[in-house]
């Protein structure tokens, strides 16, 4: 099924808005997770652990979902498809893991605001925890940006699916 042009446009923008807004989200975590580590300030580093516990549920796991469902979408109603080119294949597959770890990692996400909530952190409380955060935001900032790169490069290459369907006749493929 082809969407009309308009309905192609809304569904690129909602893809797009809430792709992007997952990588700024990430990058945003990051910076906390980083000032979660680096700072000496026990108060600036209690707040930041709670803000990353909000962002996590308020932005980014609404936006992870979202980028997921809006990319399914664009790419069953255009020429696209969802199996037809590697690289659409290769992003469905970043996007799937990363929401995948994401809904993972929540767990030491909470686990390390109830902690700042209850207690002031100091230095080496939690440090492997708090270098895991910053690691895991670091990573998935780097696979958000690969998944960019594939929808901005569109590098070549059909998958056999899409070879097949490059073949068939299109008046075979109306009933």
């Amino acid at each position: 099924m082809t969407m009309t042009p308009r309905l192609r446009k809304l569904a690129l923008t909602a893809h797009v808005t809430s792709s992007v807004g997952w990588l700024g989200s990430v990058a945003a975590f990051l910076a906390l997770a980083v000032g979660g580590v680096t700072r000496q300030d026990a108060p600036m580093v209690r707040a930041a652990y709670l803000a990353m516990s909000l962002i996590t549920w308020s932005v980014i796991v609404p936006l992870s979902l979202a980028s997921l469902l809006t990319g399914l979408v664009q790419s069953l109603g255009t020429p696209w498809g969802l199996l037809r080119h590697y690289w659409v294949v290769f992003k469905l597959l970043l996007t799937v893991v990363a929401t995948g770890i994401l809904l993972l990692h929540t767990r030491p996400i909470q686990y390390m605001a109830s902690v700042a909530a209850e207690t002031a952190l100091s230095g080496g409380d939690l440090r492997r925890l708090r270098i895991q955060l910053v690691a895991d935001a670091a990573a998935a900032l780097v696979t958000l940006l690969v998944a960019t790169a594939l929808s901005v490069y569109k590098p070549r290459g059909v998958t056999p699916y899409g070879r097949r369907e490059q073949h068939t006749p299109r008046a075979a493929l109306v009933p």
